[in-house]
């Protein structure tokens, strides 16, 4: 404990939960999406304990980071691979990331499909039969896949593991506290939930090319998504010009 109150500690761990945070991104904008197809008086519980959940999962996989790390180790070989310069050997850390970058493609890819078509009495239906564990599960699951990434980074950048703990017990902490007006700002406004949806399509593609062991930069994937937010963000404002300026005329 000695070692989080050195000016080496407190850097530590103030960059570790920026980059949890900023890791979260997804994983909140998921939370989001799905807690949006329950009925309004379930939201705020589905977002809680997803998140709830999360934290809990995290803090068992640091307590489990020998286990963790062996998943690194190859588990299955799939020959006919190499014949396409692809690594045939499979971790079990890269068939998780498989199998949850692919159903992270299809409920995304469904999401939006179902946007685009805009059948209102179908999203009604939806939210009626809804249920609220049904969505903890989803929550949960994708939950266990955006984890990886969060533990493999904390461990490649502190080696205390009670640094660990804290960094992700502030992260989740902040994401508690703004995940209502996030999840209320994205769902508010249709563009946005589209673009958050498209991010999450990205963020699935992202993790299927990882179990498959190529690494991808995720700075430039953040970068396009902050960049394709920030443009959205000034197109909304040219919108609300636009109507204030018709108001004023008609007045």
């Amino acid at each position: 404990m000695e070692f989080l109150f050195t000016t080496e500690g407190i850097i530590s761990l103030l960059t570790l939960t920026i980059l949890e945070i900023i890791l979260g991104i997804d994983n909140i904008i998921f939370i989001s999406i799905v807690s949006d197809k329950l009925p309004k008086h379930q939201q705020d519980t589905a977002r809680n304990v997803g998140i709830i959940l999360a934290l809990g999962v995290r803090i068992i996989l640091l307590f489990g980071i020998t286990w963790l790390i062996s998943l690194k180790e190859p588990l299955l070989t799939i020959d006919f691979l190499k014949y396409f310069h692809i690594d045939p050997e499979f971790s079990g850390r890269d068939l998780i990331l498989l199998v949850g970058g692919m159903f992270l493609l299809g409920k995304s890819v469904s999401e939006i499909h179902h946007k685009v078509e805009g059948d209102e009495e179908a999203e009604l239906k939806a939210k009626q039969s809804n249920v609220l564990w049904k969505s903890i599960i989803q929550i949960v699951l994708i939950d266990i896949v955006f984890s990886f990434d969060s533990i493999l980074t904390a461990v490649g950048l502190v080696e205390e593991i009670m640094i660990m703990i804290i960094a992700v017990v502030l992260s989740l902490s902040v994401m508690l506290a703004f995940s209502k007006k996030i999840a209320g700002f994205i769902n508010n406004h249709p563009t946005i939930q589209l673009l958050a949806l498209a991010f999450l399509v990205l963020i699935g593609f992202l993790l299927v090319i990882e179990s498959f062991g190529e690494e991808v930069p995720k700075g430039y994937v953040y970068f396009a998504m902050a960049f394709a937010f920030g443009v959205e963000m000034l197109n909304m404002r040219r919108v609300k010009n636009i109507k204030k300026s018709k108001a004023t005329e008609t007045v």
